[in-house]
C-alpha cells in the first residue's frame, strides 16, 4: 500500500486523504469492537463483507434520491467517499424491541414496535454515546431545526427502503444506526448519508427463526460472525460465488 495520509481511523474503518479535493478513501477494517471498544476481536474478512454490503446499499439509496458519501467502490475494502462534515449524532430507527429499548422500557426481545421510533444519541465514546433529545440537540447546535427534521424524514424514508429490500431477502430488519454529514458550499450546507449501513450497523434477523445475522452475534459470544454476514451478502445476491452456509441454514450454535 502507497504511503499515504491518515485523516481519521475509529474501531472500524480507516479514513484516508483522496485523490480529489472533497474526496477520502474509506478503509474497511476486520476489526470487531462493541461495548465502546471494552470487547475486542479481529474477525478475517469482515471488512471485506461490509464494504460489499454498504455499497451495495448505498448504490440502491442514490436510486431513490438519497444522497450519500459513497462515490464508488475501489478494491475488496475500500471505497471512494465525499469528504463531510459529520454531524455529531447517531440517528438509530428501531422498528423491533431489541437492544438498549428493550432494556430501558422493559420490553420482550422481538416485540413489534407501534410504530418505527427513531432515537439520537450524541456521538462521543468518552461518554458512552449517551441518548439525547432534539433539545439538547438544538441547544447545543450540533444540528439545526431544519436539519433534524430533515434527517428525521430521511431515516423514516430510508428504513421503509431497507425493510423492503431485507425482507425479500428473508430478513428481519430490527434496527439500525445511521450518520449524517454536511457538505458545504460556500456558505450553505446540505446533509448526507455517511459512514456505512452492513450488519455491523443494523440488527438483522432471519424472517422464519430469528437468527441473528448481525453484530450481536460477537456482542453475545454467539459466534459464526463473518459466516452470518457472509450469509447477508449472500441473500442479497452481492456475492453470488459465495457457497450457501450450512451452519446458517441449520442455525447457528
Amino acid at each position: 500500500m502507497k504511503s499515504r495520509k491518515k485523516i481519521y481511523e475509529g474501531k472500524a474503518k480507516i479514513l484516508y486523504e483522496g485523490p480529489e479535493p472533497g474526496t477520502l478513501i474509506q478503509y474497511f477494517k476486520d476489526d470487531a469492537t462493541a461495548f465502546n471498544n471494552k470487547k475486542h476481536d479481529v474477525l478475517e474478512g469482515k471488512g471485506v463483507i461490509n464494504n460489499r454490503i454498504s455499497e451495495f446499499i448505498m448504490t440502491h439509496l442514490h436510486t431513490i434520491g438519497i444522497q450519500t458519501h459513497f462515490i464508488k467502490r475501489l478494491n475488496m475494502r475500500e471505497q471512494l467517499i465525499k469528504s463531510a462534515e459529520i454531524v455529531p449524532i447517531e440517528v438509530v430507527c428501531r422498528n423491533v424491541a431489541a437492544g438498549s429499548i428493550a432494556q430501558r422500557l422493559g420490553l420482550p426481545e422481538g416485540q413489534a414496535l407501534p410504530r418505527s421510533i427513531v432515537e439520537f444519541y450524541y456521538k462521543n465514546d468518552e461518554l458512552g454515546d449517551p441518548m439525547i433529545s432534539e433539545e439538547h440537540i438544538t441547544a447545543f447546535s450540533w444540528a439545526s431545526a431544519p436539519e433534524l427534521d430533515e434527517m428525521m424524514a430521511m431515516t423514516l424514508r430510508i428504513n421503509d427502503f431497507l425493510t423492503g429490500l431485507f425482507a425479500g431477502a428473508g430478513i428481519r430488519l430490527v434496527d439500525f444506526k445511521l450518520e449524517y454529514g454536511r457538505i458545504w458550499d460556500n456558505e450553505y450546507s446540505r446533509l448526507i448519508l455517511a459512514d456505512e449501513i452492513s450488519p455491523d450497523s443494523c440488527r438483522l434477523w432471519d424472517v422464519e427463526n430469528n437468527e441473528k445475522l448481525d453484530k450481536d452475534r460477537f456482542r453475545r459470544d454467539l459466534g459464526g460472525v463473518t459466516e452470518a454476514y457472509s450469509e447477508v451478502a449472500r441473500r442479497l445476491g452481492i456475492m453470488k460465488d459465495m457457497p450457501k452456509l450450512s451452519a446458517i441454514e441449520g442455525g447457528l450454535k
